[in-house]
């Protein structure tokens, strides 16, 4: 299981969308979108853990691509 980060969301991107962005490569076993402390509005980029073998295709293919009227930054997660 590997985790990928996605950043550069629109703010009102919803936990099902990123969800079903990346199930069309595989099984999402989790995501977590980030919430800013204090006001708990969603900061604009999230993670998403997929089993390996999925996760370098989901990558190459959504790297660069717009969604939202934003071009994702998709990239392994350190």
């Amino acid at each position: 299981m590997k985790s990928i980060y996605i950043g550069n969301l629109a703010y009102n991107t919803t936990q099902q969308e990123v969800n079903d962005i990346f199930a069309q490569f595989g099984d999402v076993i989790s995501s977590r979108m980030i919430l800013d402390k204090t006001t708990r509005k969603f900061k604009g980029y999230a993670f998403v853990e997929m089993d390996d073998e999925n996760v370098k295709t989901a990558i190459s293919m959504l790297n660069g691509e717009t969604f939202n009227g934003r071009i994702m930054r998709v990239s392994m997660a350190n």
